[in-house]
Parts: C-alpha cells; sequence; structure tokens
C-alpha cells in the first residue's frame, strides 16, 4: 500500500463540527465547575462574568485556532481582551457608564491581578461585586477558556483541556467558604461532564483516525481501501460502562460519606491564612472600664447617636475569653468557638434573628479606640464623610460575637449609620424559665473556688436552670454595692477583674465592685450553672431619644452578660446591683459580715471510717483496668478497618472494571454452545490484546489481529476459530474447551515480558470494554459473527 498524502490528525483547529462539540462541552464543564464559585459571591454580578468571559475566551481560542496564530499572539490578545473587559466585569463601580473602563479602573484592575486573591481569604463571604474581589473570577474564568479550548483544538494531546475546568473547580473550593455548599451533586456532575468530553473525543479522534487511512490508503492493485462504518453506538457503548463505573463509585462514596460523616469544617485557604485583624493586638476593652468613670471622661460625650430606641445598650465590644486575669476579645486563631474578624463587603444575612429592625446614625466625639459602637444584630454598615473608604476598608466584624472594629480607630468627626435587628428579649419575671442552649465557648482558666463556694449558697435548694440563675442574680443584686471608687466621697474599689479581684469580691466583709466585676462574675457562675455565658462591654444612655439625638457621656459606660437560651438566642441580663447607699464597715471579725449569711446547716454526726472503709479489693469508684495487649489489638484492628473502607472507595472504580471482566469471561465460558463458546473465546483473546496496548486496526480480522501480535500460536488459534466457525459441522464441546485453554495460555503469554505496573493497567483497561468487539457485559453472548 501507499499512502496518498500526510496530514496531522490532531489539527482539528478548522473543521466546525469538532470546534461546535469541543466549545459545547468545555461551556458545559466550566458552568458546572462554576457553582463552586457561587458560596464565594452570591451575586448575578457572578454569573454576567462568567457569560461574557467565556464567550470572549472561546471567540480568542477559536479564531487562534483558525488562523493558526502563534503562542505570543494570543497571549497578547488575552491581555488586550482583560483589559478591555475586566473593569466592566470585575470592577463594575469604575467603569464609565458601568460598561467602559476607567482609568482609576484600570488601575484597580491591574494592581488587583496580585491583590484581590489574598483580599477574598480575609473577608467574609458572600461578597458579590465588592471593590475588586470579582478579579479572581474573571482572570480563572479567562485564562482557562483560552488555555483548555487551545488545547482542545490545536494540541495532539488534546484530551488535557478537561484540566481546565478541573482548575475552576478547585480554586472555586480552596478560595471558599469553610462549610461546602452542593459538593456532592457539583463534583459528580462535574466528573460526568469531563467523561462524556473525554469519551467523545475519544471516538472523534479514532473515527478521525480511521477515515484518514481509509482516504490516503490504497491496496495493490490500486483501489482506494473501502472505508469501515464506526457507528455511534461505539462510543455510547463506552459512555455506558464508564457512567456504571462512575455510578458505583459515586453511590460507595455518597455512602461513606453518611456512613463517616465529616465532624468538622473543611479546610480551606482562608481557614490557615492570618486575617489581618487580631483583638489579641489591643488590650481588653474591659481593662479600661473605670477611665470612662474619671471626672475627665465621666461628662464628655463620646458619641452621639441618632433613632436610639429606649432600652437600648450599645456594644463596644464581646468578650468570651477568660483566663484568670482579663476576659478578652477572643479569636478563631487561638479557638475556633469564637468566630474569626474579616470584613463584610455587603451586608450580615440576620433573616433568622426575631426582633425589631432599626437604623441608627452615629457621630464620634471624644471616643477613640478601634472598637466600634453597634447595636443590636448588625445587618449593614455605611461609612460617610471623607474618610469613608479608608474606614470601609479597614471595618472587620465577627459574626460570632456580634463585635465591630475599624483597624487604626476612630477619631473625633468620623460617622456612620447601621441597620440592626434588636432581638426580642424575656421579661425580667421570664428568665426563671429559660433553658441554656448548647454553644462552643472558649474554656474559662483560673476561676477562683470562692465563687464556687458563693454560687452554691446562692442557688442552695432551687431546682431548674433558669430559676437557679435567677437565684444567682438575685443573690449578687441583694448582698452587692456599686462603688468605682474614683472619688474620695465613694468607698475604695478597686478596678479590674483578674481571679484575685474576683476573690475580694466575694471574700470580703462587703461585696462592692462596679459593673466590671459584677459581669465577670456573673458570666463565671452562669457557666457554672450550665448556660454558655459571656460579657459585653458598651454603654447604656439612660435618657434615650428615639426621634432625635442622644448624646452618650463617658459615664454611660456599662457591662452586662449575655447567656445562651433555647428560646431567645443570647439574652442580655444586667447582673449589677441597684445604687444605694453603703453601709460602714464593721471591725474585723471574721463572724460579722454585711451581707446576710446562709443558714448553717447542723454539724452532722462523725462517722467512723474505719467502719465504711472499702476492702482493698473495692471496685467502687474505679474505672475497670485495660488490658494492654487488648487494647493494642482493638487499636491496630481499628486503624486496619478505617485504612480498609478508605482504600476499598479509592479502589471501587477498577474493581468494578475487573469484575465487569470476569463476569464477561464467565458468561463466554459458560455459553450454551460450543460454537458459542468457541467465539467468545477467541473474543476474550481479542479484548486481552486490545487491553495490552496492541492496536490491530479498525475491524480487523482474527488474521489481522494474530499479526499485531506475533507468534506461532495466535495463527493457530485464528485457523481454529475461523474454522469452527465457517465450517459445515458443528464442533463439540472438547474442542471449545481446548480452544479456551490455549486462549488462557495465550493471555497468559501477553504479560509474560512486563513489568508489574503494565500488567495491572492492562487488568483495569477501559479499551475492551468499549471496544468494536463487545456486544454485553452482563448478557450471555450467542448468534453469528
Amino acid at each position: 500500500m501507499s499512502r496518498a498524502r500526510d496530514v496531522p490528525l490532531h489539527d482539528h483547529g478548522r473543521n466546525p463540527g469538532f470546534i461546535v462539540v469541543s466549545t459545547i462541552m468545555l461551556a458545559l464543564s466550566t458552568a458546572i465547575a462554576s457553582l463552586a464559585l457561587w458560596p464565594s459571591y452570591g451575586s448575578a454580578s457572578l454569573l454576567v462574568l462568567i457569560a461574557v468571559t467565556f464567550a470572549a475566551a472561546a471567540a480568542i481560542a477559536i479564531l487562534g485556532a483558525v488562523f493558526r496564530w502563534s503562542s505570543p499572539v494570543v497571549l497578547v490578545i488575552t491581555v488586550v481582551a482583560y483589559l478591555a473587559l475586566g473593569v466592566p466585569l470585575a470592577v463594575p463601580d469604575l467603569a464609565v457608564s458601568r460598561v467602559f473602563p476607567s482609568f482609576a479602573g484600570l488601575q484597580e484592575l491591574l494592581v488587583g491581578a496580585a491583590t484581590s486573591w489574598k483580599q477574598l481569604l480575609t473577608i467574609s463571604l458572600p461578597v458579590g461585586s465588592y471593590q475588586a474581589l470579582l478579579i479572581p473570577a474573571f482572570i480563572l474564568i479567562l485564562v482557562t477558556v483560552v488555555v483548555s479550548l487551545s488545547v482542545a483544538l490545536r494540541s495532539r494531546f488534546g484530551d488535557l483541556a478537561v484540566l481546565g475546568p478541573i482548575v475552576v473547580f478547585v480554586v472555586g473550593i480552596l478560595f471558599g467558604p469553610e462549610s461546602a455548599q452542593w459538593p456532592f451533586p457539583v463534583a459528580m456532575g462535574l466528573t460526568a461532564s469531563i467523561l462524556v468530553w473525554l469519551i467523545w473525543s475519544r471516538w472523534y479522534r479514532r473515527r478521525e483516525s480511521i477515515r484518514l487511512i481509509s482516504d490516503r490508503e490504497v491496496t495493490a492493485d490500486g483501489q482506494p481501501v473501502q472505508k469501515v462504518a464506526d457507528g455511534g453506538f461505539v462510543g455510547v457503548r463506552t459512555l455506558v460502562s464508564a457512567g456504571l463505573i462512575l455510578a458505583i463509585a459515586g453511590t460507595a462514596s455518597f455512602a461513606a460519606s453518611r456512613i463517616l460523616p465529616p465532624t468538622n469544617d473543611r479546610v480551606v485557604l482562608r481557614t490557615t491564612i492570618t486575617q489581618p485583624f487580631d483583638p489579641r493586638d489591643y488590650a481588653s476593652p474591659l481593662s479600661g472600664f473605670r477611665k470612662y468613670e474619671l471626672p475627665e471622661l465621666k461628662s464628655r460625650t463620646m458619641f452621639t447617636v441618632t433613632g436610639l430606641p429606649v432600652g437600648a445598650r450599645i456594644r463596644l465590644a464581646t468578650l468570651d475569653s477568660y483566663d484568670g486575669v482579663v476576659y478578652s476579645v477572643g479569636q478563631g486563631s487561638v479557638n475556633s468557638a469564637s468566630g474569626a474578624f474579616t470584613r463584610v463587603p455587603l451586608s450580615v444575612d440576620q433573616s433568622g434573628v426575631a426582633g425589631t429592625a432599626k437604623t441608627i446614625a452615629v457621630t464620634i466625639g471624644n471616643y477613640s479606640g478601634v472598637w466600634l459602637p453597634t447595636l443590636g444584630k448588625l445587618e449593614r454598615v455605611a461609612f460617610t464623610g471623607g474618610d469613608a473608604t479608608t474606614l470601609l476598608g479597614n471595618f472587620y466584624f465577627n459574626t460570632n460575637t456580634d463585635t465591630a472594629a475599624v483597624v487604626g480607630g476612630l477619631s473625633s468627626g468620623d460617622s456612620y449609620s447601621l441597620s440592626a435587628v434588636i432581638p426580642t428579649q424575656p421579661a425580667e419575671d421570664q428568665l426563671s424559665q429559660l433553658e441554656p442552649a448548647p454553644v462552643d465557648l472558649p474554656a474559662s482558666t483560673s476561676v477562683p473556688d470562692e465563687l464556687a463556694t458563693t454560687l452554691e449558697g446562692y442557688v442552695a435548694g432551687v431546682s431548674g436552670p433558669g430559676a437557679r440563675l435567677v437565684a444567682m442574680l438575685d443573690g449578687l443584686r441583694r448582698d452587692g454595692y456599686v462603688s468605682h471608687g474614683v472619688s474620695a466621697t465613694e468607698p475604695p474599689s478597686r478596678s479590674g477583674h483578674a481571679a484575685d479581684r474576683i476573690t475580694e469580691l466575694l471574700s470580703a466583709q462587703q461585696m462592692i465592685g462596679d459593673q466590671e466585676q459584677y459581669a465577670v462574675t456573673a458570666a463565671l457562675m452562669a457557666r457554672q450553672l450550665g448556660f454558655p455565658a459571656r460579657v459585653v462591654f458598651g454603654f447604656e444612655p439612660s435618657d434615650a431619644n428615639p426621634d432625635g439625638q442622644t448624646v452618650v457621656v463617658g459615664g454611660d459606660v456599662s457591662a452586662w452578660i449575655e447567656v445562651s437560651t433555647t428560646r431567645y438566642g443570647w439574652v442580655a441580663i444586667d447582673p449589677t446591683p441597684q445604687v444605694r447607699p453603703i453601709p460602714e464597715a464593721q471591725p474585723e471579725d471574721p463572724t460579722q459580715v454585711a451581707r446576710p449569711q446562709s443558714p448553717v446547716q447542723p454539724q452532722l454526726p462523725e462517722i467512723d471510717s474505719k467502719d465504711t472503709q472499702l476492702p482493698p479489693n473495692s471496685s467502687q469508684d474505679q474505672e475497670p483496668l485495660e488490658n494492654p495487649l487488648l487494647a493494642t489489638v482493638l487499636r491496630v484492628l481499628t486503624g486496619l478497618g478505617w485504612a480498609s473502607l478508605v482504600m476499598l472507595v479509592l479502589l471501587s472504580p477498577f474493581l468494578t472494571i475487573v469484575f465487569a471482566k470476569w463476569r464477561r469471561r464467565r458468561l463466554r465460558r459458560q455459553a450454551p454452545t460450543p460454537l458459542q463458546r468457541i467465539e467468545g473465546g477467541w473474543d476474550e483473546f481479542e479484548d486481552a490484546v486490545l487491553d495490552h496496548g496492541f492496536t490491530p486496526g479498525p475491524a480487523p480480522t482474527r488474521l489481522e489481529i494474530a499479526q499485531a501480535v506475533g507468534g506461532t500460536q495466535p495463527f493457530v488459534l485464528a485457523a481454529v476459530a475461523d474454522r469452527a466457525v465457517f465450517a459445515p459441522g458443528d464442533p463439540d464441546l472438547e474442542q471449545a474447551d481446548q480452544l479456551w485453554k490455549s486462549v488462557d495460555d495465550l493471555r497468559y503469554s501477553l504479560d509474560y515480558n512486563l513489568t508489574r505496573w503494565e500488567r495491572i493497567k492492562s487488568l483495569v483497561s477501559l479499551r475492551s470494554l468499549g471496544g468494536y468487539s463487545v456486544s454485553s457485559l452482563f448478557k450471555r453472548e450467542g448468534g453469528d459473527r
């Protein structure tokens, strides 16, 4: 045979059908992969960006393939598209008429190509079209589509084009939230779309290869080689086989995820990145409580609030971490229960909070610090004035503790408005009905022993968590007196809330302190009663004007506690006693105290410990001794069990392939008639040839297959099979058994010179399962060839 011409088989850049189908396959895979970006953005702007960017990138790749542009030319045109489309799509707020790029927008686009990736990790999600945070998605779609479609249309290794959507999916997960959204459907949908694309690409390239060979080859007498029709069902069989494997693997994975659900959120980039704002860099705001009671600040205006509801408390910071020295604002990097401070691009979803929506305006006066005065459950904040952009860029919020902060701090003249929901709170007479709701909080350490002793006296004989909480509050309010200790007319009252100060508060003749000490004491006591509790530091003006301005002065400083309840969520409670005259201290006498003593219980008669002492071999209150050998064996078996389950899930696709081939071989070997067994035996050998990497050609004869393998035995087997099929008589069972023994010998000989890895590859190869020689995997084969 002679060759007519030599055309590269991988050059499909000018084939309209191939271009259209490849573009559709890439569009489908990219659309599914882009679902991983939705939790990060959650805005229609993302949908517009994906659609327009894909169209532009696909046009660049197609034109490059059709006109055979070099890689530098494609790169330059892609950069031009980035500059032309980037501003209206990724930085729409800086676009002229939201269509044309502006100079400021181009600057942001160029800088954001490097900086927006980290900014996306340090902000709360979703971000919508906030500032330049759409740039990562724009770059991701633009680059992956141009590269993937160019590879599909122009590269010898076109199947690598599927890596583009995979990159989009992986990046979307890495830059997304810690909680997965639609993980299983998206992963399975992307896998299925990529599988369909690969199968179609394989089928198309095989068909084009056959067609090209048929066009350019001629026989010895000069006649063109007869074209062999390659029906579409070949690709369908491959698709069905692969789909079956995917379904089994997906089912196994889904079942494993339900049997062994993850115990924690997934680890993504934002989990490990250091947040720009760390509250540990600042002193606990509660430590500065007394400075607001000093004469120079007590009557000075801290800030003014317009529209403040009557009785509303203004939060500066929520403190959830106590270490025996200070009650501080927790940080998620130390304890995840404290949450993390992140930037808020749009708003905080408070739709699940029952309460009253309020909007207030705040203007800063003499107050300074990083903690932003807020109200209730913050929904949205909008800074005004000349520093609005800077303040918004430095604004951070912790959704776990409802604490807001501005890096760099606030100064006189700063102003903002905020929308919030003031949660519904129980009345004072309903506190006894509260039930604690479990909430993760950082553990308190170095709690003084006197606290438990005093608490026991307050709640003795009281049952029910809510009733015990009320009894504790009543005890503090009854026994306590308020003094800031900052003037000569006030009794001494040491500031601070460390363990020694709380011990002094509870053990002194007179319980004297202020909101700082009482809030900390009440929070620690509430925790011991089973209520998750935290301290809130802020202001509580007594003359709030809901229809006008409220002037908040230093003397309005306050601290209270919040306890987590099943019905109301976090309930704010003020444990500080009412201000009342403090009686004169009595002379130092341990039997005289300013507050009522708890009734002294009658002394119990002493019991001879010898009569009640347990014998040495008693097992009361003792844990059974653990057998070290048995414990070790159980741990090893448990580890092996988990490892086996993981390996089973990972290997399930390959085990399915091996099972399908075993099932196919068994059906062929046990066919009803000797002729069908002989045909099945030859088919088994032909499939083994394909799985071992031989390529006999399109629709080969038995002799051509034997020639491709080489050696004498394949030709003998081909001759025996041809004689059995085409001879007038029917073969007997002995002939069929003899042929199958030869097939087994030939299959083993194919493995003889292969490495172990090559034998494994042939064992799990899909070539025979999707090839033209297989008519069914799970039905008995029969009929004429």
